[in-house]
This record gives structure tokens, sequence and C-alpha cells, in this order.
């Protein structure tokens, strides 16, 4: 199921389930250039076991309307309202890569609204090389497939590609194609742009104090675990949970980013 909300413009995808206000809420945020099918797995597992889901497009990504926002504080804000058009007090937030900034910047922007920060594929500060940057605003296509293969450890991982026809690295790059396709104005340049501009993730991480989850891929060469400290160190009460694949670990190895999450989610307090 789809859920529209006109008042921000926004879509969330369910999980195949009707929203349940009895129920905890679970939201996941994408990185850029990508939408809220990079959760697929882990999005309709948690809807079909008693959480809500909005697994969100954001805008300028997906079937959200409007631009794409040109700052991680603005995208922020943006996800908050959508809480709030949903009618959703308080929520757990999943992120990943970019969107992880944006789920540390919402607990940061409100505290009380947050129960859980899972932070995937995520660090601190998340810049950017000029080169890549270039690229991006100059040559999309070039940079999307970059990107492509620096996120994933392997040209046929296993098990998410469990047969013929099914292949992880062209998904994602017809993925990251499609948001091309329908937001042309330099998607990929101003999602990377706002993650390099990005200047409150220590302050916003030291402020965290919500029980907290990293998940890392091992072989992660755009935030590879090693450049996490900033984070890590921040919020010392965070656990960390390393799995073999690259940026895309949702993909490499959705199962067992899928049960490191819902084992987070569904811990005793």
């Amino acid at each position: 199921m789809m859920y529209n909300m006109p008042g921000v413009d926004a879509y969330c995808y369910t999980g195949g389930k009707a929203f349940d206000t009895a129920q905890p809420t679970i939201v996941f945020i994408h990185g850029a250039q990508n939408d809220h099918s990079v959760w697929a797995l882990q999005s309709r597992y948690f809807a079909h076991h008693g959480f809500n889901v909005l697994a969100v497009d954001l805008p300028g990504h997906g079937r959200s309307k409007g631009a794409a926002l040109h700052s991680v504080e603005e995208m922020a804000a943006w996800l908050l309202a959508v809480l709030g058009a949903a009618g959703v007090e308080r929520a757990i937030l999943a992120g990943h890569s970019m969107g992880s900034l944006i789920a540390l910047e919402a607990a940061f922007q409100a505290p009380r609204r947050v129960t859980h920060l899972a932070l995937l594929g995520t660090t601190y500060p998340m810049k950017v090389s000029d080169a890549l940057l270039d690229t991006a605003k100059n040559n999309e296509q070039a940079a999307i497939d970059m990107v492509n293969i620096f996120s994933h450890s392997s040209m046929a991982q296993k098990p998410s590609c469990p047969g013929p026809g099914f292949y992880t690295m062209g998904g994602a790059r017809r993925l990251m194609q499609r948001m091309s396709a329908i937001n042309p104005d330099q998607l990929f340049y101003t999602d990377f742009y706002a993650c390099n501009a990005y200047a409150n993730g220590q302050v916003a991480a030291e402020a965290v104090s919500c029980p907290t989850l990293f998940i890392f891929g091992g072989k992660d060469m755009m935030t590879p675990p090693r450049s996490t400290k900033v984070l890590t160190s921040a919020i010392k009460h965070g656990k960390i949970v390393q799995v073999d694949a690259g940026h895309q670990l949702m993909a490499e190895q959705p199962d067992a980013v899928l049960d490191a999450l819902f084992g987070f989610a569904t811990a005793p307090a």
C-alpha cells in the first residue's frame, strides 16, 4: 500500500499493510539518487510483524512531489512534517547513507519524537571528493556508474542474486537512472552537495540519548567503517553490527541487515 500525504506532498510505502495507530512506527529513509524501494525486504517484513512502516520517497525522488531539497537540515524538517501529517508522535528512524544523516539531524531537531535510531552505511563528515562532485554535476551517468561500482563488494552477490535474471548491480544502476529521468535537475549533484555540506553531525550525535544501532558494510568503499569514529565516539552507547557487504548492504546482505534491525527494534527497553 502507498500512503499519500498531500499536506507535505509525500509518498510513503507501507509494506502492504494499513496504518494502525496502535502499533509502533518505523521510518525508512533512503540515500542519494534512490527511493523507498531500496528497503524492499526490510520494510515489508516489519509491516507484517507488528510495525507501521513509512518508507519515504524524499522530495525529487520517486513519487513524492516537489524539487529535491538542498540540505540535510531541510530534509530532516521535511521528514518531521511527514510524521506530523501521518499522526505519528514517536517513531524509530532508520536511514542509509544520506538518509542516515537525515535521521541523525531529525533526532537532533526533535529528540522526543525518536525512540530508536538506526544508522546504516553512515559516516561523518560525509565528504564527497571534488572529482565526484564535478562528475555528478557535469556527467551524471558517469557518476552513477562510478558510485554503483564503488557501492558493491562483488559483481554477483550471494544470496541476493538468487537466480537467473536477478542482478543486484544492474538493479541499482537502473534505479539511479530512473531517478535522473524523474528529476533531471542534477539530482545526484544536489544529494551529494547536501551530504558534503552537512556540518552539524558531531553536535547532533553528541545529543543522541535514544538507543542507537550502527550497521556497517565491512567492504564499504563509500563510507568505510574506519571513517566512522566521529559518530561512534560521540554516541558511545551505540551498538555496532558489521555485515559482509559494500555500501549497498540492504541489497547485498538483506537478511543480515533485517535481523540486526528487527532485533534492535524489538529488544526490551
